[in-house]
Parts: structure tokens; C-alpha cells; sequence
């Protein structure tokens, strides 16, 4: 689940600071705005509705990144972050639950996941995913990761036809080589759907194609998210270098 973050006018005058969770109250922190977004906003189905929180099983092995208002100290967005080592503690990445990644075996040791992102709907705007986006690079640049992956979701309030015609518009352009690709477990019935909509690539998405990414295969349906996923492939070495310039002076700026 990496993209939920679109744009519109952020919160007047909010001063925003971005770094890692530290406490277990700051984790929560971030699994309570990602249950705003995902559950009460998106609809999502989560086991962990009671506590209102968007809870899983990888959160305890995951460095979470934090956006938070100094004015009023609320965290209004994230990321999570898996490295390799813990990814496999955890038995896996959160990725490997929707795609089958088994030809990018070789690349483990020096993969890193991001995923769960969100923003608060009072804050969705460049701003916000540029702060976010320098903290990943600092938090990058700092670990010397390789690759990054992690799926990035289409909203299929509609059934599903924006998130296939999304997928038309993008994948023949920005398909991965053949030694990268990906199999989704479950994959999303394009044929079933109308692919041919006049679409607008999702902000995020727009945003990792720039930096370079890959589209690793056909999406993943994800009922639980009630989404379609992508898996986004981004080889550090192939990132664009005037947008990787741009994230890396926000983080050192940060």
C-alpha cells in the first residue's frame, strides 16, 4: 500500500517537520492517521478497526518516517520504511503478499521497501510529499540502499476501470526489463475492465515514474484496501538527476 497521497491546497501557514519514529507513541501515531486515510476515508477493511489504529504485522520491524505540524505537534503524514535485514526478520517484504518477486532474489541484500504512505487531506500538496520524499533520501543516501520497491495503489471506488486504464496509460512507456519483472498473486481482471478512460496518473505515481522508477508487472487487486497495486521497481543509480538532486537538497536542508 504505498499511494494515497494526492494533492490539494495544504493548510495555511503550517511549518512541517520530517524524521523517524523514536517511541512506540510515535508509531501509533503514524498507524492512527493511516487509519484515517485508509480505513475512514478509503474504506478499508482493517482487523485492527477497534483500536483505530491501521496495525500489521510488519509495522514492528519498519522504520516509520513521520511529517509532523509544529504548530499544532499532529503527525499528518508517513511512510514505512523496510530495510533488508529486518525484511528478513519479518519473513518477507509486505510486497511479496501481492507479487511474486522471486527473479529480484539476487537483489535482497540491498532492496529497501517503502510503503503505507499517507497524508492528512488538510495537507496533500507538493510540500508535503516533497518533505516526505527528502526524508527518504536522507534516510537512503544514509543506508546506501540500492533499489527501492513497493506497491503503489490506484483507487478502485469505481470497480476498478480508472485503475486499469492508469495502468494502459503508463506501462508500456515505463515497463521493467524483463529480469525485473513481477507476477501478481492475485491479479486485477484487465479484461474485464475498460482501460481506455481519460485518466490522471495518480500525483505519486507521476512522481516515482520522474524519479525513474519501473512499473514491475500488471497490477495486484487488494480487496482488503479495496485498490489495485503496482509494483514500483527504482534502482537508485537510475534516479532522474535533477529530481534526485531536488530530494536530496530537501533532506540535506531537513
Amino acid at each position: 500500500m504505498l499511494d494515497l497521497i494526492q494533492q490539494q491546497a495544504q493548510k495555511p501557514q503550517s511549518k512541517l517537520i520530517v524524521g523517524l519514529a523514536k517511541t512506540g507513541s510515535e508509531v501509533e501515531d503514524a498507524q492512527r492517521i493511516r487509519f484515517k486515510v485508509f480505513a475512514e476515508e478509503m474504506g478499508a477493511k482493517l482487523p485492527s478497526a477497534e483500536l483505530g489504529l491501521d496495525v500489521d504485522r510488519y509495522d514492528r520491524y519498519c522504520d516509520h518516517l513521520l511529517a509532523r505540524d509544529l504548530g499544532t505537534n499532529e503527525v499528518i503524514g508517513t511512510y514505512r520504511i523496510l530495510p533488508p535485514e529486518q525484511a528478513t526478520k519479518a519473513g518477507g517484504y509486505y510486497s511479496e503478499t501481492e507479487f511474486d518477486i522471486s527473479r529480484l532474489a539476487h537483489l535482497r541484500e540491498s532492496m529497501v521497501e517503502v510503503g503505507r504512505s499517507c497524508v492528512h487531506p488538510d495537507y496533500r500538496d507538493g510540500a508535503t510529499i516533497t518533505q516526505l520524499w527528502g526524508g527518504l533520501a536522507d534516510y537512503i543516501a544514509t543506508h546506501s540502499h540500492e533499489f527501492i520497491i513497493g506497491c503503489a495503489s490506484i483507487s478502485m471506488n469505481d470497480g476498478g476501470h480508472y485503475a486499469a486504464s492508469v495502468y494502459n496509460k503508463i506501462h508500456k512507456l515505463h515497463a521493467a526489463p524483463a529480469e525485473f519483472r513481477v507476477d501478481p498473486l492475485r491479479p486485477l481482471p484487465l479484461d474485464t475492465l475498460n482501460q481506455d478512460l481519460e485518466v490522471i496518473i495518480p500525483p505519486l505515481i507521476k512522481g516515482y515514474l520522474r524519479l525513474g522508477a519501473y512499473i514491475g508487472g500488471a497490477p495486484a487487486w487488494d480487496s482488503e484496501f479495496n485498490c489495485a497495486d503496482l509494483f514500483i521497481f527504482l534502482p537508485v543509480a537510475r534516479m532522474n538527476e535533477r529530481y534526485a538532486k531536488h530530494f536530496m537538497r530537501k533532506a540535506a536542508q531537513a
